[in-house]
Parts: structure tokens; C-alpha cells; sequence
């Protein structure tokens, strides 16, 4: 991030991603942040934990990150010191969820189900003010708020992998084109890169003089 202030980085709907450098959100036999966590990135992902951010989840993403929250509460649960910290943290943060499956109430703490459209859902709360918003995981939520206008911070931490034989979930598919202004970038531990980029969404590419497919918030 070419060095901004903590306000601008907040504000609005950030999407929030970790990537491997060929884009996969996660790899097969890997552990998680594919082994590279270091005390750099841990301390700033404890530092973001505790702003003020509303965080926006699918229904896929929410089953799979409150049971690993739960389990690792458990005693013995296998996960490292700093993923149980890091996944037990999360029943504090406030949650909106989007499904038409799941059902109210959520046992997850801090969760609130919304069985609407996610993108009239989430230009709603916009157009209220109603806080800073982020997302966690959830790939087909992000390629549709992003495709809708709606995204005003796009921030990747590339770790330096490339899982092209055991990669699974593909980030960037799916997406329409989009021009990436970049705000801030940092690197962590002398390995981990954090890019984050205002977006564009676009019709085309820039060269045939195309403009924003959507109207931002």
C-alpha cells in the first residue's frame, strides 16, 4: 500500500482477500496462510481485528469458518497457536450473512441473517451509512458486489506460492475487467505483500475508450 492514512483505508466496502501469487484463495494438503504467517502480518491482522468493521459473508463461508471457530476453541484442536487466535477472535467481530438456506437465529455469535439480495442488501446499508464493511472469503459475494459498483477498496496479501497443481478456488474468475488504482502496499516479514487498490469496473478494456459498467456509491 503506497502509504495512506487509516481512514481512507476503512471506509466504505473493502473487499479482503489473501491470494497465492498465481490467485488461489487456498491449496490442497497446505496449512493455513499456506505456512507463512510471520509476527509482522499476525500483529497487523490483530491490529485490523479490532476495527470497526462490519464483516459480510456467504452462506459456504460462514458454515466453514464458524465450525472451524468452534472447533478451535476445543481443547486440542490442533490448529497453531496464532489460527486459534486468530478463528475463536472472529465470534466477537459483527457479521452479516447472506443465505436463502440457512435459518434464523444463528448460532454463531454476532451473526445477523439476511435472506435478501446481497447487492440490494449491501447498497442499502451504504446509501444508510451504517458503518465500514468488509468480507471474508466468500468469492462469489465479492464478484458480485464488485461487478455492481458497490466495492470502494480492493486488498490483496499475496503470499509467495504458486499452487498450480493442488490450488483450489480460483479468486479472479468470473470477474468482469476492472482498473486498479493503487492506495497503499506493504510488505510483511520481508515475504508477504499487502496491495490495495481503489476499482474501476470496466465494459471493456481501457484502450476502446470504455467507461464504468455501474454506477458507484
Amino acid at each position: 500500500m503506497c502509504e495512506t492514512t487509516g481512514e481512507a483505508s476503512s471506509a466504505g466496502l473493502m473487499i479482503d482477500l489473501i491470494i497465492s501469487l498465481d490467485g488461489y484463495a487456498s491449496a490442497e494438503g497446505w496449512p493455513g496462510w499456506w505456512g507463512l504467517e510471520g509476527p509482522e502480518y499476525l500483529a497487523w491482522l490483530q491490529q485490523e481485528g479490532e476495527k470497526d468493521y462490519a464483516t459480510l459473508l456467504g452462506a459456504k463461508t460462514y458454515r466453514l469458518m464458524s465450525g472451524m471457530s468452534e472447533a478451535a476453541a476445543a481443547e486440542g484442536s490442533g490448529f497453531s497457536v496464532d489460527e486459534g487466535a486468530s478463528l475463536t477472535g472472529l465470534a466477537a467481530v459483527p457479521k452479516v450473512v447472506f443465505s436463502s438456506t440457512l435459518q434464523a437465529p444463528l448460532t454463531w455469535p454476532n451473526s445477523e441473517l439476511v435472506t435478501r439480495d446481497a447487492v440490494e442488501a449491501v447498497a442499502e446499508m451504504k446509501r444508510r451509512g451504517t458503518g465500514s464493511l468488509r468480507t471474508l472469503g466468500s468469492l462469489s459475494l465479492c464478484r458480485s458486489l464488485l461487478a455492481a459498483g458497490l466495492v470502494d477498496r480492493f486488498r490483496v496479501v499475496v503470499f509467495p506460492v504458486i499452487t498450480g497443481r493442488t490450488g483450489r478456488e480460483r479468486i479472479y474468475d468470473g470477474y468482469p475487467d476492472v482498473s486498479l488504482e493503487m492506495v497503499e502496499s506493504r510488505t510483511f516479514d520481508g515475504r508477504l505483500q499487502l496491495l490495495e487498490y481503489v476499482p474501476t469496473v470496466l465494459n471493456g478494456p481501457p484502450s476502446s475508450g470504455s467507461t464504468w459498467s455501474t454506477t458507484r456509491e
